[in-house]
């Protein structure tokens, strides 16, 4: 069930977004003028054939890659225009982003992994920084793998250490590109739960961009792109 908070100013609000880059033949127009929000609380899927702008969408939306024109006001800062380092700082302890290839570091174990988000976001360091992210490990059921590091641990795994290191933070607003993309159905589950949860619990609008009709019909609302357009 949804639990938006309908009086509250949107945490995502997209205004008529472009996004255009240079590919080999010229200029490659990936979306074409995207408006929409999202609001506290809300579930939303982000859905449409590949190549449909699906995960530039996402990328946009999280101030990973520039807009080319419109307004992206994430969180109530307009992030067109900002600096790389403006843009972390918007994002620092507020917005968690859990991507299909798992982006762990692979020098680093589970723990730690997941402790640096604190430390990065200023939340804690140190001793208490490795007790919550033990904390964390074991709610999403990798208590016994916290000295693992990623190359020890299967995909479903990594992932699992990736939504811990998303949330942990107690974001207000959590991204998610394909997270069962690379996982078998009983992992691919699992992380649904864990993210659906986690949003719930922290009362935190989630976006997942899928392809899994069936990960789309769990959310409260689906956004479908078509080539570069918002189609419903």
């Amino acid at each position: 069930m949804c639990c938006t908070l309908l009086n509250s100013p949107p945490v995502l609000l997209l205004q008529n977004v472009t996004l255009s880059l240079r590919g080999a033949d010229g200029m490659v127009h990936i979306l074409k003028g995207i408006n929409g929000e999202i609001q506290a609380g809300e579930i939303v899927a982000v859905t449409g054939r590949s190549g449909s702008g699906k995960s530039s969408l996402l990328a946009v939306s999280a101030g990973l890659e520039p807009a080319t024109s419109g307004s992206v006001k994430l969180l109530g800062q307009e992030l067109v225009g900002l600096s790389e380092d403006q843009l972390a700082k918007v994002r620092r302890g507020q917005v968690g982003i859990v991507f299909q290839s798992f982006h762990l570091l692979p020098n680093m174990t589970a723990l730690e992994n997941v402790a640096t988000a604190l430390e990065t976001a200023d939340i804690a360091t140190g001793k208490p920084a490795r007790q919550a992210a033990k904390e964390a490990l074991e709610r999403v059921g990798l208590g016994h793998r916290i000295t693992h590091y990623p190359s020890q641990l299967s995909g479903g795994e990594q992932q699992r250490v990736a939504v811990a290191r998303a949330t942990i933070i107690k974001p207000r607003l959590i991204f998610a590109d394909e997270p069962t993309g690379n996982l078998d159905q009983a992992a691919g589950l699992s992380v649904r739960d864990l993210l659906f949860e986690a949003a719930r619990e922290q009362g935190a609008a989630l976006v997942l961009v899928t392809h899994e009709a069936s990960l789309a019909a769990a959310c409260d609302r689906v956004i479908a792109l078509e080539d570069g357009l918002v189609a419903s």
